[in-house]
C-alpha cells in the first residue's frame, strides 16, 4: 500500500488552468465530444476472486482474453469539465478501493441512487475484488490510476506503461472491461503519460474542484468547499482510501443531497463502444 504524500505541483496547477476549461468528456477515438450520461447498467462483473499475490505484473486467468483497446488521439492536456448541459456535475473518488470507506461510500450513493467515478491502483484491486465487481454492479465508471501510485514525472516511459498496464488488467479482471479514463497520481501528467494512456484507450481525466479531503482539514471544511464550487460541467476530487477517509465518508452524505437538491444531476460519462 502507498504511503500518501500528497502533492501540490505546481505543473499541476497550471494544467488545471489551461484553456481546456471548455472541454466536455471525449466521447470517441477522433476526440468527439458528447455530453456525459449514466449508463442503464454497468459492465458485467467477473466473480471477486482471492489474488494468489501481490505483485506488480499482468494479472491472467480470470475469464475470457482481454480486449485490445481503441487507441485515442494524444491530448496534450487532461479534461477537466464535463458537459454543462442539464445542469451536470461529476463525481469522483480517487486511490482505492479500501475495505474501511469504500463501502460507506457506495452505500451513500445507492442510497440517492447516483453514479459516480472512481480512479483505483491495482495494489487495491487485488486486496479488494469484491469491491471493484460491486462499483460494476452498481453502475459506477472506473478509472486507472496506477498500480502504486507513483509520482510519473520519476518514471521512465517502460515503468509508466508497467504501472498503467497492470492496473488496466486487473480492473478488466474484476470489473468486466478495461478502463476508458486514467488519472495521473498527483495530477502530475507527462508527455508519456498522455501518449500510453492514449494507446491503451484511456482519456486523461483531472478536475474542477478539489475537495481537500487528503488534508484532512474537517468534514465541515470539505463540505463548504464542493457546495461552494459547485457548477455545471463540475468534476469533484474526492479519495476513498490512501489515508484515513471518514472525513470524505461524512462529507459526502452532507453534500450529495444538497447538490440534488440544487437540481444538479450527477452523473457519469458514456461508455465508448
Amino acid at each position: 500500500m502507498f504511503t500518501r504524500r500528497r502533492l501540490l505541483l505546481a505543473g499541476a496547477a497550471a494544467v488545471g488552468a489551461a484553456g481546456t476549461a471548455g472541454i466536455v468528456v471525449a466521447g470517441g477515438g477522433e476526440g468527439a465530444a458528447h455530453e456525459a450520461a449514466a449508463p442503464a447498467a454497468g459492465p458485467e462483473a467477473r466473480e471477486a476472486l482471492r489474488p494468489s499475490a501481490f505483485r506488480l505484473q499482468p494479472l491472467t486467468g480470470y475469464g475470457p482474453p482481454r480486449t485490445k483497446p481503441r487507441k485515442l488521439k494524444v491530448r496534450k492536456e487532461p479534461i477537466l469539465k464535463i458537459s454543462e448541459q442539464g445542469r451536470q456535475m461529476m463525481l469522483t473518488f480517487d486511490d482505492g478501493p479500501n475495505p474501511n470507506y469504500t463501502p460507506h461510500i457506495l452505500d451513500t450513493l445507492a442510497k440517492y441512487d447516483v453514479r459516480a467515478m472512481f480512479f483505483l491502483c491495482g495494489e487495491c484491486i487485488v486486496e479488494n475484488r469484491e469491491l471493484v465487481a460491486r462499483m460494476a454492479e452498481e453502475g459506477h465508471v472506473v478509472g486507472n490510476h496506477t498500480w502504486t501510485h507513483p509520482l510519473l514525472t520519476t518514471l521512465d516511459r517502460a515503468e509508466i506503461r508497467a504501472e498503467m498496464e497492470s492496473t488496466s488488467d486487473a480492473i478488466q479482471d474484476t470489473y468486466g472491461e478495461r478502463p476508458q479514463w486514467f488519472r495521473a497520481p498527483y495530477g502530475a501528467w507527462n508527455k508519456a503519460a498522455f501518449q500510453l494512456g492514449a494507446k491503451m484507450g484511456m482519456e486523461p481525466m483531472a478536475w474542477t474542484v478539489d475537495s481537500t479531503d487528503w488534508t484532512t482539514p474537517g468534514t465541515r471544511t470539505i463540505v463548504d468547499i464542493i457546495e461552494s464550487g459547485a457548477a455545471p460541467g463540475v468534476v469533484v476530487l474526492s479519495h476513498d482510501a490512501g489515508g484515513d477517509r471518514s472525513q470524505s465518508v461524512s462529507a459526502l452524505r452532507e453534500y450529495l443531497p444538497y447538490l440534488l437538491d440544487e437540481g444538479y444531476h450527477l452523473t457519469v460519462p458514456r461508455r465508448r463502444t
